[in-house]
Order: structure tokens, then sequence, then C-alpha cells
């Protein structure tokens, strides 16, 4: 078992926090085929990255990518019924104080919020969302914000992710990183790393949360 010690605690959302996979896969989905790209290189790409970022690196740098965002935005908020969550999240954030958590996505923000709520979340008070950054992930910016938020150093944060670019995002910041799911990149190499959250526990004190891996 490892013990961590820590101010707060900042999550990914989609396939840290959420199984998120099949809506994900079918709005990207979706936007290929509409746009006439191929499938695959679409969702190769998209796990992780702001939504804009996506869309620019298959538009142009240079294209009008609101129109497509909006779309998007729609459709998220729209198909998240195949969403569940990562076994033992709901349980193992109720375990925290709400100053002591926070969720930082690249999802939109409306969307995560209405995920979040579906699943039986604790309501979430920090949220950075795509539209909060200018530089998404693996830029530094957002776990910066999410710790800024929660008004702690973001290098005396816990970052649980599962993507290559949230990780060396988390990892940029300054931030302690653990690796959920089965994730394995140049960036991951040493980190801890957890299945799910059905052996991970929180417990909130006066100075900080203990995180304990089982």
């Amino acid at each position: 078992m490892t013990e961590l010690q820590t101010s707060a605690v900042l999550f990914d959302m989609d396939g840290t926090l959420i199984d998120s996979t099949a809506t994900v896969d079918v709005v990207w989905g979706d936007f290929a085929a509409q746009a006439g790209f191929d499938r695959d290189e679409v969702l190769a790409r998209v796990h992780g990255v702001p939504a804009r970022a996506t869309l620019r690196h298959f538009l142009g740098e240079d294209a009008d990518v609101e129109p497509w965002f909006r779309r998007i935005e729609e459709w998220e908020n729209e198909r998240f019924d195949a969403d569940v969550e990562i076994p033992g999240a709901v349980a193992a954030v109720h375990a925290l104080p709400a100053d002591r958590w926070a969720v930082v996505t690249s999802a939109v923000r409306e969307a995560a919020l209405r995920r979040m709520r579906r699943l039986g979340f604790p309501e979430v008070r920090t949220l950075i969302a795509a539209e909060d950054v200018e530089h998404g992930k693996p830029a530094p910016e957002p776990y910066r914000r999410g710790a800024d938020a929660l008004g702690y150093d973001v290098e005396d944060c816990v970052v649980f992710e599962d993507s290559d670019a949230g990780v060396r995002s988390a990892l940029a910041a300054g931030a302690t990183v653990v690796v959920v799911g089965t994730l394995a990149t140049p960036a991951t190499e040493g980190l801890l790393r957890v299945a799910d959250f059905t052996r991970v526990g929180f417990a909130a004190g006066e100075h900080g949360v203990t995180i304990t891996l089982g």
C-alpha cells in the first residue's frame, strides 16, 4: 500500500472518473463522417485533448472552428447515456471536502457538469473546462488553473489522469501524478498507477488529504 500526503486532488474526467469512451466515439465519429475525415484518425487524436485543438488539427490552424465547436458542444450535452463511472470513483470522491478537489477536463463545462451529476458525483464546485484555458492539455495551464482555483500550489497537489496529454500537462505543471488505467507512454514511466478507484482512499484532515493506494 502506498500513502500520499497532499493539499488537494485534481481529477481529469473522461477516462479517469467517467468511462465516456462510447460517448466520445459517437460524437467524434459523427464529426469525422460529416466533415469528411477518417474516423479512426479522429478517434486516435481526440481523447484527452480539448475540442478546439482537435478541430484545428483537422480543419487547419486558421480555420473558423467555432461552428463545429458549438455543434460538438450540443452533441456532448445530448449524448451521454452510455457514460458510466470508473469503478469506485463516485464513492471515492464523496470522501473529499468540496474545497479539496477539482475537475480539470478538456470537455466543455455544461456537458461535464451534467454528466457528473447524472452519475451521482458530489457537486463540482471547482471545474476547469475547455473554455476556461487558452492552452489546453498537454500544456500546464489547465492544472495550474485548477490548483489556483482551489487556493493551493500545484506542486502540492496530486493529479489523477488517464491520457498521455493529461499526464504531460500535470507533470509540466509540477504536480504529482497517479495514472488511472493501462496507459503506457514515455510520460508515465515511473509514475504511480491504479486500475480504478476501488482500492483508492481519501481521508481529509485539518492540514490536507491523505491518499491511500491499495
